[in-house]
């Protein structure tokens, strides 16, 4: 930039500003450029240190985290939110009464012309944990015919060491409540319980195949009950390897799975919800091909593969390899991507969504017909931009309450959808950003966001999509609060049960179910409580979104 800088063509004031903004430009890159260096360098440092004086038990610069109390640089939850009146809840409606206790004055007490004026009720809270263990006495008989005895069966819900409760309470506080399981073997020793580390972790992570088919019953039924979804993903360590937590949810349900990658073949296999992945190619498939810009000649090579028929990935593996051995590795995946989306797409009895709401990650692109983008996540884009320079403080922040201002119109469009309405506020939306500021960095991202405009405005053409990710990023949430305190599953079983019952927690609670209720109706076997998905299928009946 600075080579456009040339003294002798500063003729007049607008010549002097022109030169004036560039050299401010100049001034941003070359502080950006500078931090960026500074960390690289510290880093470079750090990883000098531990390697030459590990043994003396070098680590480097710490990294000092801020203080909690500090507003996060990138939020923009405050400038989104129109504020909202407080109002204190009412516990007292919400509390069963177990047991009632009239309290009475000393008379003695009272002077000569004090009178009766009723009651006054004061409800108190409390608990009662105590151990309730039991000792069946079991008939057992004998036939000297049959050389067989038979013995009296267990109630339903007793099976092994452990009743219902001790094994409902355990998979609460671990996945319900985030404890860890020292601390509830610990704590289920106050209470006089006999259970080894061993026992606690095998009643979380052992036969777990009914719950395993409640969760997928849940992701189901959630699925189909909104044509849109939201999706994020979060990082989760398997035995030490870096795997992605994926998040599906709607105002129903949350669903989580753990997988290794987090490309778009992984997003796909995830909605088509089968074991393995399927494959097929067709002629719609062609259309994902011209999103892809696949090549000519490579169309014409798998026009001569099978067509209509599900391929399994060696199959498809074994036909790239002889056919498409001149592609690179992205048009490869991209040819996976297309067949495993044709195949998501023919799939006979599987709900399948329209419209994905998620932030702009590229491998969430093509994976529906709409993709709606998350307003919030495009705020913090523009968070991130920190300009050294007073003037570019003072534009980034004047066009971030314009762009709140436009936000808060598209709020009451969704309340109120009428089509002049819409038409303005696209009016709108290309004016905004359209702008100019001279800042550089600030144009670029207002062009960037210009160019998602389809993506940002789709809740015109579909009022009922929300404007924000923010259910699928409180979901991660979760998974990094579990991962904080747990750090992460070791075996195959233990990832699959953190999926599963953090699904169901978090599903229980977005259906207002008591998780603990919940899991104590399967443990005991008494299925008095209705299926989260028979829930999600009946709240969409009486209350459609």
């Amino acid at each position: 930039m600075h080579e456009q800088v040339n003294p002798e063509t500063i003729k007049d004031l607008a010549s002097a500003r022109l030169t004036i903004q560039m050299l401010l430009n100049l001034v941003e890159e070359v502080s950006s450029a500078n931090e960026a260096l500074r960390q690289e360098v510290q880093a470079l440092r750090d990883e000098v240190n531990r390697a030459q004086r590990a043994p003396e038990g070098e680590q480097g610069k710490p990294n000092i985290k801020p203080s909690a109390k500090a507003e996060p640089a990138h939020s923009s939850e405050k400038e989104r939110r129109v504020p909202k009146a407080w109002q204190k809840g009412e516990k007292r409606a919400k509390l069963v009464i177990h047991r009632e206790e009239k309290l009475r004055v000393d008379k003695s007490q009272l002077p000569a012309d004090a009178e009766f004026k009723g009651y006054e009720e004061v409800v108190v809270q409390d608990i009662r944990i105590t151990p309730n263990n039991t000792c069946f006495i079991k008939e057992k008989y004998y036939s000297p015919s049959a050389e067989k005895s038979y013995l009296a069966p267990m109630p339903p819900g007793y099976e092994g060491e452990f009743g219902p409760g001790v094994r409902a309470l355990i998979i609460t506080l671990y996945h319900g409540s985030g404890m860890i399981e020292p601390k509830i073997g610990e704590l289920l020793g106050h209470f006089e319980l006999s259970i080894s580390a061993g026992q606690i972790s095998n009643l979380l992570i052992k036969e777990l195949e009914p719950w395993h088919a409640e969760k997928q019953a849940v992701r189901d039924a959630g699925l189909s009950s909104t044509p849109w979804q939201h999706s994020d993903d979060t990082g989760t360590r398997v035995n030490g390897v870096n795997y992605h937590c994926h998040i599906l949810c709607n105002p129903y349900y949350t669903a989580y799975f753990t997988r290794p990658n987090k490309n778009r073949l992984t997003i796909i296999h995830l909605l088509q919800g089968t074991e393995q992945l399927q494959l097929r190619l067709n002629g719609l498939t062609q259309v994902w091909f011209d999103a892809f810009n696949t090549p000519l000649w490579a169309r014409q090579a798998m026009a001569q593969w099978p067509q209509a028929l599900l391929l399994t990935p060696e199959a498809l593996a074994a036909l790239v390899q002889r056919d498409l051995s001149r592609l690179n590795d992205q048009q490869r995946a991209r040819i996976w991507e297309a067949a495993a989306l044709t195949a998501y797409y023919t799939q006979p009895g599987m709900p399948q969504i329209d419209i994905l709401l998620t932030d702009d990650a590229p491998q969430f692109a093509h994976i529906t017909p709409c993709h709606a983008l998350c307003w919030v996540h495009e705020g913090r884009h523009y968070k991130k931009l920190l300009p050294v320079v007073p003037y570019h403080r003072q534009l980034l922040d004047t066009f971030l309450d314009d762009f709140w201002l436009f936000y808060h119109p598209l709020l009451a469009y969704r309340q109120q959808p009428q089509r002049l309405a819409a038409e303005r506020l696209r009016t709108r939306f290309d004016q905004l950003f359209s702008t100019i500021t001279g800042y550089h960095a600030l144009d670029q991202r207002i062009a960037a966001s210009k160019a998602k405009a389809a993506n940002l405005l789709l809740v015109l053409d579909f009022p009922e999509l929300p404007l924000h990710n923010n259910p699928a990023e409180l979901g991660a949430r979760q998974r990094v609060r579990k991962r904080t305190i747990s750090l992460g599953p070791s075996t195959q079983e233990g990832l699959e049960a953190w999926d599963t019952f953090m699904t169901l927690a978090e599903t229980a609670k977005k259906l207002g179910v008591n998780f603990f209720a919940y899991v104590f109706d399967r443990v005991s076997r008494s299925y008095s409580l209705p299926s989260l998905a028979h829930l999600i299928l009946q709240r969409v009946a009486l209350h459609p979104t």
